[in-house]
């Protein structure tokens, strides 16, 4: 079976006619992306999708749209910080846009040029590789800071090489083991849903299908980049090969 990579935060893309509608100067969106932009994750997990399966990549950058959350606010956690579907507040809490380019015929735009084909994306993997084996696995793909972000709900200082996001229902805990396990064996430190929790999976099949089976894997990003640059360490091409190959020996 191939693996479904979802890679859905490493795009520092901002579209021009969405540019004018944030309320941040350029050097303070520059610094917004530099924060909150997945740096790499496409390249940090190609050698395993090039060996694995296929990649689900999300073409911009989640200040504009984050496929991650849900599309109805008044199921989203993350609303209360401001970072609904559509963000209206930065990492720190200031204003990134107006909310009212969050409501109406703009939302909507947005959603059905960005969210809603992405997810159509996903969903149609998920269905190929149940129609073709009887089951599905997602990988979910993500990197984050090494320091906590004053927006972040776990703000532990304490924070591993590895975090492997798990769902109650979703998640084979062999599967969560056998990950924890083999990044610890390559000398990384690694703890379950430490400090972000959870894995996506496709709407339709959300709590339903025990077959569609998915797990996410975030990656301190001092493993790999200079942070405050978002400049690749020269640690990146072995980070990437033992992703591969951690990955590797869970499909076999």
């Amino acid at each position: 079976m191939n693996f479904i990579f979802h890679i859905p935060h490493s795009s520092d893309l901002i579209p021009a006619d969405v540019r004018s509608h944030f309320s941040l100067t350029d050097q303070q969106l520059f610094e917004e992306l530099r924060l909150m932009t997945d740096w790499f994750t496409s390249d940090l997990f190609s050698s395993a999708v090039q060996e694995l399966g296929v990649s689900i990549e999300f073409p911009i950058s989640r200040l504009v749209v984050d496929p991650e959350r849900f599309e109805d606010d008044a199921k989203e956690i993350m609303i209360k910080k401001g970072m609904g579907v559509l963000y209206t507040q930065t990492s720190s809490g200031t204003s990134l846009r107006d909310s009212s380019k969050t409501i109406g015929g703009y939302r909507d735009a947005l959603l059905q040029e960005y969210y809603y084909p992405h997810h159509a994306a996903l969903a149609s993997a998920v269905n190929s590789e149940l129609d073709e084996h009887g089951r599905a696995l997602i990988i979910d793909c993500h990197s984050y800071p090494n320091i906590a972000l004053p927006y972040e709900l776990n703000r532990s200082l304490s924070r591993p090489d590895i975090c492997v996001g798990t769902d109650p229902f979703h998640t084979p805990k062999h599967l969560s083991g056998q990950l924890l396990s083999a990044f610890r064996d390559m000398g990384y430190s690694a703890e379950y849903d430490t400090p972000f929790s959870g894995s996506i999976v496709p709407t339709e099949y959300y709590g339903e299908n025990k077959d569609v089976h998915s797990v996410m894997i975030e990656v301190n990003r001092s493993l790999y980049l200079n942070e405050s640059t978002a400049e690749k360490l020269d640690t990146f091409g072995r980070l990437r090969s033992d992703i591969a190959s951690v990955l590797g020996s869970l499909s076999r």
